[in-house]
């Protein structure tokens, strides 16, 4: 542009301070977008693009907007397209303004910093993460929405993949050392679909970072927070607030503290694991609905809804505060009445948590504190209810939750039942709050008729009946009075004009009642607007009690969620201890249990120990519910170590430290690694990371490379896990190789299992039963036909079977239907992994004669033997 406009130059100095994000620039009534940021906006958006300049040939300037009153709509799809918003907004009043308008920005809105409702996922959160690496792994999280924010710090790179998976966040801030960091690439899987947020380097450093936590919260020592000794932590969650002052500009006091936590004390789980598992998503659409959390969630509130999520990605490990979390559910389960009561008291209440957030950062509206006053109203009867429950919990919630009776009162008083969207229009604070607003108000409801009025009194007063006040926009409000009645007019009529025909005046009366009647409108938003922002101000220094309420109610919401789902699904109370057992009876699989599938759910026992029961090898055809088994027993041990009641009849379980899974197949293109290699990392991960206290559930393993590799690999890792003392993991491996049932024979905590079929005209009928013992074959073709395989592949796949099975083969080893007679079948071109090998130990024992074998003799050969093994 070779010619630029005071406007175009104010937007070009200001872009140039957000290179990296769409800046919405106000513009009177809309925020407009120009340049580069127009074209993209207006493709996401779908909206139309114009220019200006349009007949100013080269000059011309894309440009777009959006109506400011309706713009979080237009935020919403730009940030799930993965932008980031800058607001810009007029800081001066127009009507003031000498020159060009004073423009700043006054927010930045990223994927992890969006604090609208109408933006978010009611029962997510959408955390912001940064990853710090130093000596160890530093993380933390921050859900600005709700003031959440919790530090960690981990060993191990697969300790933060993990993490990151579980904590799901929308955007992760990251050094800018680390942009080209090979290290990055190893966390591929679990950070390629989130926005990438990468800070000079300096924003990290260990003792700015303190300074600033110091100064947030307003400590003189980290030991204040718990969080003194978790170094890169540190670096993490300062890096966090530092990022906060560069995008919010205000005041985010909701952040009252930072929550230290160590992985120990949940029950840890990879990522492979929580999607094996599909805990919050399904593996093929990654939906809600058809995981774990989408048959659990019961809850009435969006807090409780994220609450549960939370129990889920972090069941407990200490059996203590599991069986308190279990008794407070029985307790519900067992009070059905009372149990629909609360809940009937809690669907009223709105989500205090986002609420309070959005009054702490002054982005609330007036509807937010009425809704805010509105379900603090519903507490009084949800203590009353809950005073009625003895069980520890409960009785602990009753403690934290705080009525907040000065909040009731404040908005109650200061907000009108129904006020309106918009705060700068009038019509928020109610009447009799404030006496002067009140005054305002009448003067702009009664000017008319306090016009007439004081008319009527003049011309009573002065004698003079043609007596008119009038208006006009120069003089504002006068008495106009006839030249023939000036002699009569009172000392106190002051002239402001002469007219051919007559005089006007004003009085002392008539001049305060201008000077407020015409600003009354205009003075009326401004002291409306004023008084909502001391009554937002008060209600968020309250913030720090309405947060600790609001954790009480979610957690109240999480346990009505529980009791309700067992008692609806008839779930038992597990018996939760620190020993080895694992036992289940009927277990079923909470959600497919609950899915229409046409047959009823076969229910199956399993029992794990480190004794006798440490390893159980599980066979049987494809589709006959091996996997089933096996995941129902890992969800059965989560919810119970959540605090919830079981789909079982009976279930004992001694705390599971970890679950690890290896179940399914599929390619991980993003880094390259083919189906076997995936399996074998994951494999891997077990191996090094199982302890006694963990529960292992491996799903074929070895299937991914030939026949005779994977045999041995599977058997070999069966091996591993059954001999290693620092390792023997409850485990159970589902397996279609056969051989591995030989496994019982020489190892005393390996136990053999099947799946009962039944064979009944050629065809096979799944059981869905767990039986002792291995299955004899795969059934295989059986399982193709029951698939849909056309009848011709059948039969002829049985031909080769049964040729394989004989041994017969063409040249090049490929199998036929008939020998010719007289011929024999050429040798297998693979090796049986258990046939009889050439063995020297075996040869000499053959040559020895212990018939003609002197002692000496004998004592010779026994020491060559030796010496030969």
């Amino acid at each position: 542009m070779s010619e630029q406009t005071p406007m175009m130059r104010q937007y070009l100095e200001i872009k140039a301070e957000y290179p990296d994000a769409i800046l919405f620039f106000r513009l009177g009534d809309f925020y407009e977008m120009f340049l580069d940021d127009a074209v993209k906006a207006s493709r996401i958006l779908d909206i139309t693009l114009t220019s200006r300049n349009k007949n100013a040939h080269g000059n011309e300037v894309p440009l777009c907007g959006i109506p400011y009153h309706s713009c979080t709509p237009y935020i919403s799809k730009l940030i799930e397209a993965g932008e980031k918003v800058a607001i810009c907004e007029q800081v001066e009043d127009p009507k003031v303004a000498k020159g060009i308008v004073r423009r700043e920005v006054v927010k930045v809105i990223t994927p992890g910093l969006v604090i609208d409702g109408e933006s978010l996922s009611p029962k997510e959160n959408n955390f912001l993460m940064c990853l710090v690496f130093g000596d160890q792994w530093g993380i933390s999280s921050l859900d600005l929405s709700t003031g959440e924010f919790k530090v960690t710090r981990l060993a191990s790179l697969a300790g933060v993949s993990a993490e990151v998976a579980c904590i799901n966040p929308k955007e992760i801030l990251l050094p800018r050392a680390l942009r080209d960091d090979s290290i990055l690439t190893e966390l591929t899987p679990v950070i390629a679909e989130r926005m990438l947020t990468f800070q000079d380097d300096w924003a990290f450093d260990e003792d700015y970072c303190t300074r600033l936590i110091l100064g947030h919260f307003k400590i003189a020592s980290l030991a204040e927070l718990g969080c003194g000794d978790i170094r890169e932590g540190i670096s993490a969650a300062g890096a966090i607030l530092h990022y906060l002052q560069q995008t919010q500009m205000k005041s985010v006091g909701h952040i009252r503290s930072i929550v230290p936590y160590t992985t120990s004390e949940h029950l840890l789980m990879d990522e492979a694991t929580r999607r094996n598992l599909e805990l919050t998503s399904t593996l093929g659409e990654g939906k809600r609905k058809g995981s774990l959390l989408g048959l659990m969630d019961r809850t009435a509130t969006a807090m409780g809804g994220r609450k549960l999520r939370n129990w889920i990605s972090y069941p407990l490990m200490r059996a203590k505060r599991i069986n308190e979390r279990l008794d407070a559910v029985e307790e519900l389960v067992n009070e059905q009445t009372l149990r629909r009561e609360i809940v009937a008291q809690l669907q009223g209440i709105y989500d205090l948590e986002r609420l309070n957030g959005r009054i702490s950062m002054a982005s609330a509206s007036a509807k937010d504190l009425v809704a805010l006053k509105d379900s603090l109203l519903k507490l009084p009867g949800i203590m009353a209810l809950l005073s009625r429950c003895s069980t520890r919990l409960l009785q602990h919630l009753i403690q934290d939750i705080d009525l907040l009776e000065d909040v009731v009162s404040v908005i109650g008083t200061g907000i009108v039942d129904n006020p309106p969207f918009i705060l700068r229009e009038g019509g928020i604070i109610a009447t009799g709050y404030n006496a002067e607003l009140d005054e305002l108000r009448t003067i702009s409801r009664t000017g008319k008729d306090f016009i007439a009025g004081l008319e009527a009194r003049e011309k009573a007063r002065t004698g003079i009946s043609s007596l008119k006040i009038r208006y006009n926009k120069v003089f504002g409000y006068y008495i106009e009075i006839t030249k023939s009645n000036l002699a009569n007019i009172p000392d106190d009529y002051q002239r402001r004009q002469t007219l051919a025909n007559a005089e006007r005046f004003i009085t002392p009366e008539l001049k305060e009642y201008e000077e407020k009647v015409l600003g009354a409108e205009e003075r009326i938003v401004e002291m409306e607007y004023s008084l909502f922002q001391e009554i937002r101000q008060q209600v968020a220094s309250q913030g720090e009690r309405v947060s600790r309420t609001a954790d009480a109610l979610a957690t109240l919401d999480v346990l009505l969620s529980l009791a309700d789902l067992a008692d609806d699904r008839n779930y038992c109370r597990p018996s939760i201890d620190e020993g080895d057992i694992l036992e289940i009876v009927e277990g079923r699989h909470p959600v497919i249990e609950a899915l229409n599938l046409g047959e009823r759910f076969v229910p199956n026992d399993v029992l794990l120990d480190g004794s006798e029961n440490q390893l159980l090898i599980i066979t049987g055809p494809n589709m006959a519910g091996k996997s089933t088994f096996m995941r129902q027993t890992a969800l059965v041990t989560l919810m119970a170590q959540m605090g919830s009641f079981v789909p079982a009849r009976e279930a004992t379980i001694g705390v599971v430290d970890r679950i690890f899974t290896r179940v399914g197949a599929s390619d991980n293109l993003s880094r390259g690694q083919s189906t076997f290699m995936v399996e074998m990392t994951e494999t891997a991960n077990i191996l090094r990371n199982a302890t006694p206290k963990s529960l292992v559930i491996l799903d074929e393993i070895g299937r991914g490379t030939s026949t005779f590799d994977g045999v041995s690999i599977a058997w070999a890792v069966a091996e591993y896990l059954h001999d290693r003392p620092e390792l023997s993991p409850r485990t159970l491996f589902a397996t279609h190789y056969h051989e591995l049932t030989e496994l019982a024979v020489t190892r005393n905590r390996i136990k053999n299992f099947n799946i009962a079929v039944r064979e009944w005209n050629d065809q096979i009928i799944f059981l869905r039963k767990i039986v002792a013992g291995g299955a004899s074959h795969s059934y295989g073709i059986q399982v193709a036909r029951l698939a849909g395989i056309p009848g011709d592949v059948i039969e002829r796949a049985r031909e080769i079977l049964l040729n394989l099975e004989k041994g017969e083969y063409v040249e090049g080893g490929a199998p036929r239907i008939a020998r010719k007679k007289g011929t024999s079948s050429p040798q297998s071109p693979q090796l049986s992994l258990f046939a009889e090998q050439n063995d020297p130990v075996r040869t000499r024992l053959k040559e020895i004669d212990t018939r003609v074998m002197t002692p000496l003799e004998a004592l010779n050969v026994l020491d060559e033997l030796t010496r030969m093994v």
